[in-house]
């Protein structure tokens, strides 16, 4: 759980619930803490979520899988929920 505001995900109006079903998580069904952060700034959100999805698949050199891992080790090194 974030310690920053953010808006509850039955709340979101407007540009908000546009990008829900970009960001929401479907095995979860639910949005990441690490996306919901921005509900206050859904500019900010939407940038966030275009540079996740070019990270996750701008390149041939990497799986998605292994982008994954990637950021799994980095999170875990950082003591960062992931």
């Amino acid at each position: 759980m974030s310690w920053i505001d953010r808006v509850p995900e039955g709340d979101w109006q407007g540009d908000l619930a546009d990008l829900y079903g970009r960001v929401v998580d479907p095995a979860l069904n639910r949005v990441d803490n690490i996306m919901s952060v921005h509900s206050l700034n859904p500019r900010g959100l939407a940038a966030h979520e275009g540079l996740y999805r070019s990270a996750m698949s701008g390149t041939a050199s990497l799986r998605k899988v292994e982008r994954e891992l990637v950021a799994l080790v980095v999170s875990d090194v950082n003591d960062c929920h992931y």
